[in-house]
């Protein structure tokens, strides 16, 4: 029988804190040990900090309820050695969260973040398990940088492209040249509920602040290759990306048109075979929170949609839809993930998970 690895959460009171605490629940290999946030929680019990925005669908966890939350700067010695590893989802800006995450790699405790400060910084691999789970190979150099010998960061990557690489990855062999992609994203990306954001009923916005940026510039570093400890972009396909909020609770959806270079297009057929029979490096090691297929393409002409299609395989799968002939690309499909689950902890955990069977995570 596989020993638990004791899990602490930093930001546990938040949408996605929330999100990792029901996903602890009956987990096989993580028993949720510590949790963390601001000092406003500090000092309460977990059931008392959230009682009042507690946003997922299920009750929270009792295994949860009665701990005392810690808090996440000034308790950051203790928690580390309570734990084997912790998952991050602070919401704080981008150099308070790199100076919170590294504190934490090197007082020797791995940090598995869902936020976005250090996507971009050289030695913290940034992984979808089933597309680039080999990058985790840059920890070695950062645990070299960090001068650590257990503490390193790792991320997951940005919610939006959920919805839209891992549809386009398989087809990368065919000479893939560029995309153009238009994301329709649920207002729990941003952390909220209809009842705390009342303007978004009725509404859409079209703008997320940063989140074309990410959904362009981010899967050139998915794609990319680890070389002598370090990684190197990937140079295409080219993607250019519109994001708009919209009126759904959860579930970001993509309208994706794809055009490949002269003579490489692949049959309709071709390409749904290829997301048929994809399978990646979590399907291999059978990982607790893997999908046992990772993208599943629907015929039907309204599908998928966000309401019947976003829990599919616990939330971690992909679907895909509505792939034809485009007249400006060679061809459009939809796409559709969950975004606090794949798109948020539930990626994290799974990245947890793999870092876990490949070693890079062990016991105290």
């Amino acid at each position: 029988m596989r020993k638990e690895y004791r899990v602490g959460i930093i930001g546990g009171t938040g949408m996605v804190g929330q999100r990792f605490v029901t996903l602890m629940e009956g987990h096989p290999w993580f028993r949720l040990t510590a949790i963390a946030a601001s000092g406003r929680s500090a000092g309460k019990s977990y059931e008392e900090a959230v009682r009042d925005r507690w946003a997922m669908s299920s009750p929270i966890p009792q295994e949860a309820k009665a701990l005392v939350v810690l808090d996440a700067q000034a308790d950051a010695e203790k928690i580390a050695g309570m734990v084997d590893f912790v998952f991050c989802a602070v919401d704080m800006n981008k150099e308070e969260i790199q100076a919170l995450e590294e504190r934490y790699a090197r007082l020797e405790c791995p940090v598995v973040s869902n936020n976005s400060a250090h996507r971009w910084t050289e030695d913290v691999p940034m992984v979808v398990p089933e597309i680039n789970a080999s990058h985790i190979r840059l920890i070695d150099a950062q645990r070299v940088r960090l001068g650590t010998k257990r503490g390193f960061i790792a991320v997951k990557s940005n919610c939006s492209l959920q919805s839209y690489v891992p549809a386009l990855h398989p087809l990368r062999k065919y000479g893939l040249d560029r995309a153009l992609v238009c994301t329709y994203q649920a207002i729990s990306g941003a952390g909220k509920t209809f009842e705390r954001w009342p303007e978004m009923i009725d509404n859409l916005i079209p703008y997320i602040g940063g989140e074309e940026e990410k959904s362009e510039r981010e899967p050139m570093k998915l794609w990319g290759a680890v070389e002598d400890g370090r990684l190197v972009l990937a140079q295409g396909p080219a993607i250019t990306a519109q994001c708009f909020r919209v009126a759904c609770q959860d579930g970001h959806m993509a309208a994706c048109f794809m055009k490949f270079k002269d003579g490489c297009k692949p049959s309709e057929e071709q390409i749904k075979a290829d997301w048929a029979n994809f399978s990646g490096r979590a399907q291999e090691l059978r990982l607790p929170s893997a999908p046992k297929q990772f993208l599943h393409y629907f015929e039907e002409p309204d599908r998928p949609q966000a309401k019947l299609d976003r829990d599919l395989e616990g939330g971690m799968a992909i679907s895909a839809g509505r792939l034809r002939p485009d007249s400006q690309y060679d061809y459009k499909f939809v796409g559709l993930s969950h975004n606090t689950l794949r798109g948020a902890a539930g990626g994290s955990v799974l990245l947890a998970e793999l870092l876990c069977a490949e070693g890079y995570i062990d016991h105290r």
